[in-house]
C-alpha cells in the first residue's frame, strides 16, 4: 500500500513548485481579502498572479525535455511545449498593466480622499452622499409611476 500511492509528504518533496504554488495562491488571496489598504490588496493581487504563473511553467515541466527547434535529421526527442511559457509571459504583460493601473487608481483615490484605507472611504463616501447607507425600501404595490393603479 504504502509503494502504490503517493502520499502528500512524498508528494510535497519532489514536486516543490506545488507547494510554493499553493502557500503564495493562500497568502495572496488572504491579502486580497482581509486586508483593508488598497495597495496591500494589489500586493496579494500580485502574489496570486504570481502563483499562477508558478503553476503554469510546473505543469510544463517535462524531465529530459528538449527546446522544441527541429534540426535536420534530427533523432526523436522529447519535446518541451513553449506554450505555457507564451501564455505566462503575456499574461505578466497583462498584469503589470493591471498593477500600473490599480496603482494610478490608488494615486487618485488618496489625491482625493486622503487615505487608502477601504473602511475609512466608506465613511467618506457616506459622509458626501456618494453611498446610501442602506438599502433602498421596495415601491409598495400599486404604486407604479407609469402605471393606473387600481
Amino acid at each position: 500500500m504504502t509503494g502504490v500511492a503517493l502520499t502528500v509528504v512524498d508528494l510535497l518533496a519532489t514536486r516543490h513548485a506545488y507547494a510554493v504554488f499553493a502557500i503564495l495562491l493562500c497568502i495572496g488571496l488572504y491579502m486580497m481579502i482581509a486586508n483593508e489598504h488598497l495597495v496591500k490588496k494589489i500586493i496579494g493581487l500580485n502574489l496570486f498572479q504570481t502563483a499562477i504563473f508558478l503553476l503554469f511553467i510546473a505543469s510544463a515541466y517535462v524531465r529530459g525535455g528538449a527546446i522544441p527547434i527541429v534540426h535536420d535529421g534530427g533523432g526523436e526527442t522529447l519535446h518541451v511545449s513553449p506554450l505555457p511559457q507564451v501564455i505566462v509571459l503575456t499574461a505578466i504583460v497583462v498584469g503589470v498593466s493591471l498593477t500600473a493601473v490599480g496603482l494610478a487608481l490608488c494615486l487618485r483615490i488618496y489625491a482625493e480622499y486622503g487615505t487608502l484605507r477601504t473602511d475609512a472611504l466608506r465613511e467618506v463616501m457616506r459622509e458626501e452622499d456618494a453611498i446610501p447607507d442602506a438599502p433602498a425600501a421596495p415601491d409598495a404595490p400599486g404604486t407604479d409611476e407609469g402605471g393606473d393603479a387600481a
